[in-house]
């Protein structure tokens, strides 16, 4: 069978394109996706689409099945999804918030400029590559016991913060402010406990990494200033989420709710789609343990924030004070959020899945750090290893038309395995290093998955997401050193 999708996609301008709800039995809403024309050919070819219609099938589900232009094919709901569903009337999936829950990206600030720091690039990323953990099953320096494994299950960064890896105004500058209300670590298992008590502070492997980079163009000086960055500056970014804790979360609770799902008489088209009514004991159990390991996840990226921090320290023989190492923002890419937004005119309570998505909040939400407040929070997205970041402003319009939310990064057009075969008898550490962006990686292997090609071109999907009104271009910074898991 052909892997091509072929279903109907009617356009409705230059960025959106509907899949009408007639397409498929079952379907409660149009799914939407946002893309360019060019675009729209890559996008059928997996069945990517197909889950966006599925997506539509999912009973409570508000506004529409939406997809952003980084969409490919994924569990359940596709890389790029986005549903909402009522709290009351509708359910919640672990397929649209994914195994790796509250992967996500944090960018911490400097004072350095490239001139400063790409003398030092070699130093600076052989030190970060033997201060954090990275690879398959790595492990952190600091053993936690269950008890404070609990505690950190429920308070996120604060408890990490608390015991000295950070700084208190680090917590403000993440969402949720690093703590996701309604964690109990009740509906986690001793298995997930196993696997996460020695996981904390390690980045992982796959896509997860940590990114030394130069701001290298200004969109938006105004906004630019209120996020405090500037032409030149040196900024760290780091992608990684709640490793084997997350993934023990969602394995556990995607067999509960394959029950559920025959308990409470829920049909649906895929059953990767497995979910139960929000407000029901399967549901509020599995949220509880997801808000858990989005806590972990939140954990996780403080403390090599601390790590980090120490890094630099150890090289430019400075204070991470003194280098000006303030967080800039903490955004979640996977990750379901009890919200309230307005659709058709009434304020709805909703359970938003972002899977592959960033949240893309506009000016004037409660929500969000009272320095961004006037602005919108920063939406922080990651391209490739030979390419660059953007990071973009969230916009009034992200609020009417995708419950606030934007892309999450550039999305594959390769499967981590055909790009292992296409890069075979590649120096791909050599081929980045020509082009000024040193690399260094637990594997071969993971930096033959991570090939550049194996991506969309990152400032298309930008391009795309800004002129759908999703969210608003601020700073482009290119890598000029890069740790992969």
């Amino acid at each position: 069978m052909s892997n091509i999708w072929n279903g109907p996609l009617k356009k409705i301008d230059d960025w959106r394109w509907l899949i009408p709800r007639e397409y498929k039995k079952g379907m409660l809403t149009d799914g939407l996706i946002f893309a360019n024309e060019r675009m729209i050919g890559e996008i059928r070819k997996d069945q990517a689409p197909e889950q966006v219609a599925n997506v539509a099938c999912l009973p409570g589900i508000v506004g529409h099945s939406l997809a952003m232009p980084d969409i490919h094919w994924g569990y359940g709901f596709p890389i790029g999804g986005v549903g909402a569903t009522h709290v009351d009337e509708g359910v919640i999936s672990p397929g649209g918030v994914g195994f790796d829950i509250n992967c996500g990206v944090r960018v911490i600030k400097t004072t350095l400029s490239s001139d400063e720091c790409i003398p030092k690039k070699r130093d600076l990323l052989s030190t970060l590559f033997h201060s954090v953990p990275s690879g398959v099953g790595s492990e952190g320096k600091i053993k936690f016991t269950q008890p404070e494994l609990k505690k950190i299950l429920g308070d996120g960064a604060k408890a990490i913060i608390q015991r000295g890896f950070g700084w208190d105004e680090d917590k403000l500058m993440i969402e949720e402010q690093g703590a996701m209300s309604g964690a109990d670590t009740t509906a986690v298992s001793e298995k997930a406990f196993e696997r996460g008590k020695s996981q904390l502070g390690t980045l992982g492997s796959g896509n997860h990494f940590l990114e030394i980079e130069t701001v290298k163009q200004i969109f938006d000086p105004q906004i630019a200033k209120v996020f405090g960055l500037y032409p030149d500056q040196i900024l760290i970014m780091i992608h990684t989420g709640s490793r084997g804790f997350g993934h023990q979360v969602c394995t556990d609770h995607l067999r509960v709710m394959q029950n559920a799902m025959r308990k409470y008489n829920i049909y649906l088209p895929d059953r990767q789609l497995a979910c139960a009514p929000f407000q029901s004991i399967e549901g509020q159990q599995y949220f509880s343990a997801m808000a858990c390991a989005a806590n972990f996840a939140w954990a996780n990226r403080q403390l090599i924030t601390h790590w980090v921090r120490e890094s630099f320290e150890k090289v430019f023989h400075r204070s991470a004070q003194d280098l000006g190492m303030g967080v800039l923002y903490d955004v979640a890419h996977n990750i379901a959020k009890i919200e309230q937004h307005r659709v058709n005119g009434k304020t709805l309570k909703l359970c938003v899945h972002r899977k592959g998505a960033t949240r893309s909040f506009g000016p004037g939400q409660r929500d969000l750090p009272e320095k961004y407040c006037s602005v919108g929070q920063p939406v922080l997205i990651p391209g490739d290893m030979g390419t660059g970041s953007f990071i973009l402003c969230g916009t009034a319009r992200a609020m009417e038309e995708s419950f606030g939310t934007a892309c999450h990064g550039a999305g594959r057009i390769m499967s981590r395995s055909e790009a292992d075969k296409s890069a075979r008898g590649r120096n791909i550490a050599n081929e980045l290093e020509e082009k000024g962006v040193l690399v260094m990686a637990e594997s071969n292997a993971t930096l033959r998955e991570e090939i550049p090609a194996a991506y969309k071109d990152v400032g298309e999907v930008v391009d795309v997401v800004e002129k759908a009104g999703l969210a608003h271009r601020v700073v482009y910074a290119q890598p000029i050193a890069v740790m992969k898991g």
